[in-house]
Parts: C-alpha cells; structure tokens; sequence
C-alpha cells in the first residue's frame, strides 16, 4: 500500500474506508480554512482533491439530486 504525507493513497483505500476518509476530511475542512496554515490548507485541498477524484472514478454513475445540477439550481430559482 502506497503511503504519503496525507495517509494512504487513496487508490489503495477499500470503498469503506475511503468514504470514513471522505467524511472526516470534509468535517475539518472548515476548521482548517480559518485556522490553518498556509501549508496546512493547501495539504488538506490535496488530500481532499484526491480522496474525491478517486470516490468519482469509483462511482461515475453515481445518483445525482437534481437540485445540486446547475440546471436544477437554476430551475429551482428560475433563473436561465
């Protein structure tokens, strides 16, 4: 298993464990943003950007809410 700075490469995370990886990157991202570092923030997007580029490449038919497309959004406010 590939091992960096940020923990495993997110490849060699079984779907569970990237998922519980997800989650808590995504409950300290605020915290990061308004208390981190400069180096700390730009290591936090890296992990994050590779856990979720990887969670995508698993799933690319993954279930959409349409409120969350931007025609679905745009829709919902009736704007065009």
């Amino acid at each position: 298993m590939a091992q960096h700075e940020g923990g495993p490469s997110a490849r060699d995370l079984e779907d569970g464990r990237l998922l519980k990886e997800l989650e808590a990157i995504h409950r300290t991202r605020h915290e990061t943003l308004l208390h981190g570092s400069d180096e700390a923030l730009v290591t936090h997007t890296q992990r994050m950007n590779e856990l979720e580029h990887e969670y995508v490449r698993r799933h690319p038919g993954r279930a959409q809410t349409a409120a969350r497309t931007r025609s679905g959004a745009r829709a919902r406010t009736g704007e065009d």
